[in-house]
């Protein structure tokens, strides 16, 4: 395996980070548009938005943000080739670190269901848990 090294993203990863996503994430709602994600993220706290890269090769994505009272963490996606290489806990461990600088308290992430039962696995071994909450969401209109 060639070395990776964790980084903030830049604009030249853009193309390579929306084919990851499409591979990664093929079931995302059409409202999900990959580049105004990208756009809007550089916006605000573009520091945790972070990518895993093997040489040229984007591998992983992890994004989070932070409103003051807790953090949350998005697009976390490894390349199916590049899985159990440990890309996905050091992508999480690394924005845990970048939240933790600012302050953030506490990290949230959602997992889409119906999800495998490896990725909730996945994220109960670096100590995440499932809580009991009731997730509501509601689509804005943009001005």
């Amino acid at each position: 395996m060639t070395a990776m090294d964790i980084r903030s993203f830049t604009e030249t990863d853009q193309p390579a980070v929306i084919r990851l996503w499409r591979e990664v994430f093929p079931t995302a709602p059409v409202w999900n548009d990959t580049a105004e994600d990208i756009r809007r993220k550089l916006a605000v706290q573009r520091d945790l938005f972070i990518v895993a890269v093997q040489g040229p090769d984007v591998v992983g994505t992890a994004m989070g943000g932070y409103d003051g009272h807790r953090g949350w963490i998005y697009y976390v996606a490894v390349s199916p080739g590049q899985r159990r290489q440990g890309i996905g806990t050091a992508l999480l461990l690394e924005l845990e670190k970048r939240l933790a600088r600012i302050g953030c308290p506490k990290a949230n992430l959602q997992v889409r269901a119906p999800a495998d039962g490896g990725v909730v696995d996945f994220y109960e071994r670096l100590g995440y848990v499932v809580e009991e909450r009731i997730s509501m969401g509601k689509r804005l209109q943009q001005t």
